[in-house]
């Protein structure tokens, strides 16, 4: 175990030094918040394998288990019962709650052991029985959660995902791998999201959806399957979208994906019109957002008589 200050902790997988004078000290359960020590704290009954490297004011709880390839920054904190594993940085201020696990090995029946990573941003929150699986060599070969995210109790993140900034995702939450969710998304709980969806930046998906094509940003989606309702009215404006860019992301929408009775032809047809005449930023990032590359295809508007996106 390496106790060090790290301004540029790395993945690589090459072994680091081992430091025998690092002892362990007694730490009370306290499941509040807590100001970070001045040094490394390590709970007797704790495990943190040779290699392993943790900065100041770290804590690490009862009977939990660090292997040696982790990377635990500045003020992590581990409650209790967590296992962390794999070539894996835990960014500085983060916590995780008893029984989550982060960087085994991934549910892919194709993964030979090749030293994958696994990285979390700073300032996340990790609650009780999360799952977070290492990337894979046909993948990407990381695993990403980004800073300030949210994940709730027993939330799984397969292999190969990545969450922006500030992703909330609710209890239950199941991922297939190379799931891609943009900064300030939201996942409503007991949602299910099919393998290499995306879902786009300040989207919100309603719990108990079932998810099996991209969303586009700022979008509202519901059902099993998952269908468009309308645009994240709520959380665009938290995000401080003013009523002109609410208003031209509503008559974009309404352009893209207009009602049953409204007509509108060929979605291409719609989408290139909409490109040639946007200005607005947030409309451009849908519209780029649509055209990009995709392995599922978009989810599309439900069709339902008199239906309102803005309700």
């Amino acid at each position: 175990m390496v106790i060090a200050a790290l301004p540029n902790p790395s993945t690589d997988g090459s072994e680091r030094d081992m430091d025998h004078s690092a002892h362990s000290t007694l730490l009370e359960p306290d499941y509040g918040a807590v100001s970070p020590a001045p040094a490394s704290a390590v709970h007797p009954t704790a495990i943190v394998e040779p290699g392993a490297t943790l900065a100041r004011g770290v804590s690490i709880g009862p009977w939990c288990h660090i292997g040696r390839h982790v990377v635990l920054e500045e003020g992590v904190r581990l409650v209790s019962h967590v296992v962390i594993d794999g070539h894996t940085t835990i960014g500085a201020g983060a916590v995780l709650y008893p029984f989550c696990s982060v960087g085994l090995p991934p549910q892919d029946m194709k993964y030979k052991g090749e030293p994958t990573s696994t990285v979390i941003g700073a300032r996340t929150q990790i609650r009780e029985h999360c799952t977070i699986h290492r990337g894979t060599v046909t993948g990407s070969g990381i695993t990403r959660v980004g800073a300030d995210c949210l994940l709730m109790a027993v939330v799984h993140v397969a292999h190969d995902c990545t969450l922006g900034d500030g992703v909330i995702v609710a209890n239950n939450v199941v991922m297939g791998g190379h799931v891609v969710i943009g900064d300030g998304a939201v996942i409503g709980g007991a949602t299910a999201l099919h393998q290499f969806v995306r879902i786009g930046r300040g989207a919100m998906v309603g719990g108990a959806s079932g998810v099996e094509a991209d969303v586009i940003p700022f979008g509202t989606v519901l059902g099993n399957r998952a269908r468009l309702t309308g645009l994240n009215i709520v959380g665009l404006r938290r995000r401080g979208v003013d009523r002109a860019g609410l208003h031209r992301l509503r008559a974009a929408f309404r352009s893209l994906f207009p009602a049953d009775d409204e007509g509108g032809g060929v979605f291409a047809e719609r989408l290139a019109r909409l490109r040639e005449a946007a200005s607005d930023p947030l409309v451009a990032e849908m519209t780029a957002f649509i055209e990009a590359p995709s392995r599922r295809g978009l989810v599309r508007r439900a069709i339902v008589r008199g239906d309102d996106e803005e309700s």
